[in-house]
């Protein structure tokens, strides 16, 4: 897939022209994935794996979404083909965990999970593989960010970060998760929406949310981005503020929570996670871990986790997925370009 070069014409008119893409990611929260039905998905995928335990890569350190995502994923595997094993192999927005789960060419017992976290920092860092290499099999989740600052910060709301990033944009540190992910990709939006020079943002990038968190509670950053899942804890336990959420309406674990929209800043962002085979497995073995990732998001156990973590529900399978995949590449490396980060 070729990257597309930078666009012509202001950034609000092209981001208005995105919006029905963003309408059309939300709606997908509640359409059933296109994988044929998966009764029988976890004996099929006992077949494919030939006796051989089913491995889940979270590209990232422990705690992060991609973590949280492969450990339920994890659990709501086992009463499908029994135990599995989580690993961690973090940094470079998880580039270092796709080049290392690349080399695992045909072999089926293998899993990644990746989303827009890894197809930015691919289009930030220049690394010389993306995820188009891997084979797509499923869509799982979307999730929104929360902008936050230490408990004890003179900020108290979004319009307190407002004045002070348009008072000095540089002076104002944001830190988050890995260099052209989500958070870095909403801080340059956040700037280039109040009338900065998203280049200009001072961005501390970390490899995990505990890494950003400890950031932003010693003081060494203004605020922070992360997910909504990864950042629920410590809101609640009073250790950070929340001043605003990307989704175009309040989330229900955040109900006090302004959008970014409502406090005058017009973006909108929506992160999402996946899981992904390597490159070279057969048709028959791509189809079988397909189905046996749609059996799972069905269980008990994975509705569960979505409730708990805040997750929606974005299945998608088969061709459809591929295609996103695609067309995602194709939009994060142009609002990259945009936003000066590419």
């Amino acid at each position: 897939m070729q990257r597309r070069g930078p666009t012509t014409g202001t950034f609000a008119a092209r981001w208005r022209g995105a919006v029905p893409w963003l309408v059309a990611v939300l709606a997908t929260a509640a359409v059933v994935a296109t994988a044929p039905a998966a009764d029988t998905g976890g004996s099929t995928a006992r077949q494919v794996l030939g006796g051989e335990q089913l491995r889940i890569m979270a590209p990232a350190s422990p705690g992060g979404g991609w973590d949280q995502t492969s450990r339920e994923m994890q659990s709501a595997l086992r009463d499908l083909i029994g135990r599995s094993e989580v690993y961690n192999v973090s940094g470079a927005g998880g580039t270092i965990g796709l080049s290392q789960f690349l080399r695992h060419r045909g072999d089926p017992s293998q899993l990644m999970a990746t989303g827009l976290i890894m197809i930015g920092a691919v289009g930030t860092n220049g690394t010389p593989h993306d995820v188009s290499e891997t084979t797509p099999l499923l869509r799982l989740t979307t999730d929104f960010q929360v902008v936050v600052v230490p408990a004890d910060s003179p900020i108290r709301d979004l319009d307190g970060l407002v004045a002070a990033m348009r008072a000095d944009l540089p002076g104002v540190s944001i830190a988050g998760g890995s260099a052209g992910g989500a958070e870095h990709i909403l801080a340059g939006l956040m700037a280039q929406a109040i009338g900065g020079d998203p280049a200009r943002i001072s961005y501390v990038a970390h490899s995990g949310g505990g890494e950003m968190l400890s950031t932003v509670l010693s003081g060494r950053a203004t605020a922070g981005i992360s997910g909504f899942s990864e950042i629920l804890p410590q809101i609640e336990a009073g250790s950070v503020r929340a001043l605003a959420v990307s989704s175009a309406r309040r989330l229900p674990g955040l109900p006090d929570v302004p959008t970014l929209r409502e406090g005058g800043v017009d973006v909108e962002l929506e992160n999402w996670r996946g899981v992904v085979a390597p490159p070279g497995i057969t048709a028959q073995e791509e189809r079988a871990l397909e189905e046996l990732l749609v059996e799972m998001t069905r269980t008990p156990r994975w509705q569960e986790a979505l409730r708990r973590r805040g997750w929606g529900d974005a299945t998608l399978a088969g061709p459809e997925f591929e295609e996103f995949v695609r067309a995602e590449q194709e939009r994060v490396n142009r609002i990259l370009d945009e936003i000066g980060l590419g």
